[in-house]
């Protein structure tokens, strides 16, 4: 695995984690500024071929 492709998915792990702490705390405002982050780290791994596992999506408590 190259450099970019491990960067790619420790973005994509991080923004995940703050997305599901965003739903738990209930901020709605980080939650989507989060969800925007993952959508468009998302869309850069599928344009550089890098595959994701899929993941159910987070719901609020």
């Amino acid at each position: 695995m190259d450099a970019f492709t491990a960067g790619i998915l420790q973005r994509i792990r991080n923004a995940e984690q703050d997305l599901h702490r965003a739903l738990e705390s209930g901020d709605d405002f980080l939650a989507e500024v989060e969800q925007s982050e993952l959508d468009d780290l998302r869309r850069l791994a599928a344009e550089h071929g890098i595959e994701l596992m899929p993941v159910a999506p987070p719901t609020a408590a």
